[in-house]
């Protein structure tokens, strides 16, 4: 024990200078650790966040896995029971999570339950199968006026009456005490504007434009195209107001037979869920339907009676008028001298329509490049009518062997 004292006293300062060095020793130590506790700090941080977010992690995996269902019907205001059908086609009444009691429930809705308890615990955005999302489907309405369509002034003056009126002013049919128009059939030779047309309106009205063909509807397995025709009215429901333009309707829309094939009773099926989304048992909203075709004589009948296409608009081969109307308009952005003949060529091009025309202009614009020019003359637009008119008369010709 005396010996540890006389140690200890050895190892203190004997003096003041020893005091003062020692307490600078000290000094430096308590800044050294400062320092040290400074460079740990934000180590210490790292390490805190990571422990929160492989916590995070390890009770996200310990979670139940939710289940997917449809709500049938809701039960009370309060929305604390609601009745759901889960797959395969199974109905329970269950009970809503507390975090959804301030949200209204109605019937159609996609909800994802907890698999012990079946409980509501989240709403799910409705589905949208992917076919039907890379359909062509325009937000913005194209740069496509009634002005850039010529010779069809009595089939746009139909369609703005039936497609138009009903989306800005529906007041109108209020007023009058009639149900407004759901939509339109075109039908009439190929290249003669009715897609040009669906596209005007939709710009004019400011609506969104769903386009489908027909043949994208056929398909191999039962009920498939059932199943798209419905995902399509849900999704131009959701992105109302809807123009729904049915391009080649006679692909899935031609008489149904007696002495059908499995093809053709797939088909059939298609035809008639298309049949019923037309007829409209839920309300649609501003949704307005437009099909075309170059076949209404295969048409089924139950396509063509009023309140499915409450009009059946045609459109013929443009005459001499119409003709010259569309020359003018594809000649309007192009640079052509001054000793155009418009009634030559109006004369030149009896049969051909809105398409063969818009091809002559700019077919007479690669002769002008051909031969090294800026201008396109009257000869650019006769050579180009030539090499139309004959590629239409080689084309049309073995045709005439079947009529």
């Amino acid at each position: 024990m005396a010996s540890s004292e006389i140690n200890n006293n050895s190892r203190k300062p004997e003096n003041n200078e020893d005091i003062s060095s020692y307490i600078q020793y000290l000094e430096r130590k308590i800044k050294n650790l400062k320092n040290e506790i400074d460079t740990l700090k934000p180590e210490l941080s790292n390490l805190e966040y990571e422990e929160n977010r492989l916590k995070t992690e390890v009770e996200r995996f310990e979670e139940i896995p939710l289940m997917t269902a449809n709500i049938i019907d809701v039960l009370d205001d309060k929305n604390d029971r609601t009745i759901v059908n889960c797959p395969p086609n199974a109905s329970y009444v269950v009970k809503v999570s507390r975090k959804l009691q301030n949200v209204r429930l109605s019937p159609g809705l996609r909800v994802a339950l907890n698999q012990r308890n079946f409980t509501v615990m989240e709403i799910l955005p409705n589905e949208i199968d992917p076919f039907v999302k890379g359909m062509e489907i325009i937000d913005t309405p194209f740069d496509v006026s009634y002005d850039d369509i010529g010779g069809l002034n009595d089939q746009i003056q139909e369609v703005r009456e039936i497609i138009e009126l009903p989306l800005m002013k529906p007041e109108l049919f209020k007023k009058i005490g009639i149900d407004p128009p759901k939509g339109a059939l075109f039908y009439g030779f190929p290249g003669t504007g009715k897609t040009l047309l669906a596209k005007a309106v939709a710009h004019e009205t400011n609506a969104t434009f769903i386009k489908v063909v027909g043949t994208e509807l056929v398909h191999k397995f039962i009920g498939e195209g059932a199943q798209y025709v419905r995902e399509i009215f849900k999704l131009a429901k959701k992105k109302a107001p809807t123009i729904l333009f049915i391009d080649e309707l006679d692909a899935i829309g031609s008489i149904r037979m007696d002495d059908a094939t499995s093809g053709d009773r797939e088909v059939n099926r298609t035809l008639m869920q298309l049949l019923s989304e037309l007829d409209g048992f839920d309300e649609r909203g501003n949704i307005k339907f437009i099909a075309a075709t170059n076949r209404i004589d295969i048409l089924d009948p139950a396509l063509l009676r009023p309140g499915r296409f409450d009009r059946i608009v045609e459109f013929p081969l443009p005459d001499d008028k119409a003709r010259e109307s569309i020359f003018r308009i594809h000649m309007r952005n192009l640079h052509i001298e001054n000793e155009i003949n418009l009634k030559a060529l109006v004369e030149l091009t009896k049969d051909t329509n809105g398409s063969d025309i818009k091809g002559i202009c700019t077919e007479a614009g690669m002769y002008a490049i051909r031969r090294n020019s800026e201008v396109i003359s009257n000869e650019d637009f006769l050579d180009a009518i030539d090499k139309t008119m004959m590629i239409k008369s080689r084309d049309q010709g073995p045709l005439s062997l079947f009529i």
